[in-house]
């Protein structure tokens, strides 16, 4: 037993000799007795943990239905939002739930005088829901092009950013190359031009330690699905204080209103705090299951995760190198993260052939992507790389 969180280390005959410190968890998520699951960048793999908590909340549904609202439910919300904030280095006030970053999104550029400063400034490199937010709406959208189809220099931003612009909305890590950005020196060009910054972070937190305050950004967000094991429909912002709690949302909702509960339907009144870029009720069985996810993240410690996941990353490299398919990637082992691209002549296919054989990874244009985590070992992906290699 862990703490108060309930976990515990099972027994399976199944499970592979451990090659690094934590790869005991491996017994905490059972896929890995039917799959070898290299595919968190698109999903995290399912904890014992997190089905507990969800089978205890469809219990608690069935026992007492709404009554659960205010002495249980309502608690988990306010957990979440402590253990994100705790995760990030934030305080619980500067937290917003939400269902998705496109949710998130909308809500924060609703909140956004374009007026004068009619500028933001994206990259083609980041995932696209960061654009499409940007498309409809009558902003002058700068969207930076990649030199090398791996990452953007910060001299680019440093030219694109000036006093016109009112949002730099970017990546911590890039979906299409695992390169990680430096938030820190983002956050900093963004402040020096009177600019906000907003930070993707569905590929860092979870892989990554984060601090958002040494970083100096405004806005960050991320969510269950990948990295912090809590699969869809919940995500958060990190909001700074200082900065961004006068902004005074459009896009609105219940949840955003200090006084929720008065129904008043002729007066709206904004949290003080991170919660006035809050919407609708927020999808409680999600809740739940990345409230265990983060059981397992919290265990395990984010340093730990870096440390492994990196070296799991590094020998994967080699060995993709060694069969001659040299991933594209950032140039230094501290510029990349555990998503790592194999080029493919066919990756749809390729990946098709690697499920058949047990291994689960994903394609992307011109690449067979694989994301080792801390629960792989690298037999996991030595042994993935003999499939590709004799395909």
């Amino acid at each position: 037993m862990i703490g108060s969180t309930g976990l515990y280390s099972s027994q399976m005959t199944r499970s592979p000799s451990p090659s690094h410190a934590l790869a005991s968890w491996r017994t905490e998520f059972p896929t890995f007795e039917r799959t070898t699951y290299l595919n968190s960048c698109s999903l995290g793999a399912l904890s014992r943990a997190s089905r507990r908590r969800v089978e205890r909340f469809l219990d608690q549904w069935e026992m007492r239905g709404a009554a659960n609202w205010y002495d249980t439910w309502w608690g988990d919300l306010d957990a979440l939002r402590q253990r994100y904030a705790a995760l990030v280095g934030a305080a619980p006030a500067e937290i917003a739930l939400h269902p998705s970053v496109s949710s998130i999104l909308g809500v924060v550029a609703s909140a956004l005088d374009t007026r004068i400063r009619r500028k933001v400034v994206t990259t083609a490199l980041d995932f696209p829901t960061l654009p499409y937010q940007w498309l409809p709406r009558d902003v002058e959208l700068v969207v930076l092009e990649s030199p090398d189809g791996i990452s953007v220099p910060l001299e680019m931003f440093e030219a694109a950013v000036d006093d016109r612009t009112a949002l730099v909305a970017t990546s911590h890590v890039y979906f299409c190359s695992g390169a990680i950005q430096d938030i820190g020196g983002l956050g900093s060009i963004a402040e020096r031009r009177g600019a906000l910054s907003l930070i993707d972070g569905y590929q860092g937190v979870g892989q990554l330690p984060v601090d958002v305050r040494a970083a100096g950004v405004d806005f960050y967000c991320s969510g269950g699905l990948k990295w912090l094991l809590g699969g869809t429909g919940v995500t958060f912002l990190y909001a700074r204080a200082d900065t961004t709690h006068a902004l005074r949302p459009e896009s609105t909702g219940w949840f955003a209103h200090r006084e929720q509960f008065a129904f008043d339907p002729r007066e709206f009144t904004p949290h003080e705090d991170a919660r006035r870029f809050e919407a609708g009720t927020p999808p409680l069985l999600p809740v739940v299951a990345q409230l265990g996810g983060l059981d397992v993240l919290e265990a395990v410690g984010a340093e730990a995760i870096r440390r492994v996941t990196a070296a799991l990353t590094e020998d994967l490299i080699a060995g993709a190198q060694a069969i001659g398919r040299t991933p594209t990637m950032a140039t230094t082992a501290a510029e990349r993260s555990a998503i790592v691209m194999l080029p493919s002549a066919d990756p749809a296919a390729e990946v098709a052939r690697l499920a058949s054989a047990g291994f689960i990874t994903d394609a992307r244009p011109g690449h067979v992507r694989v994301s080792p985590y801390f629960y792989n070992i690298a037999d996991d992906h030595r042994a993935m790389l003999e499939v590709l290699d004799h395909g």
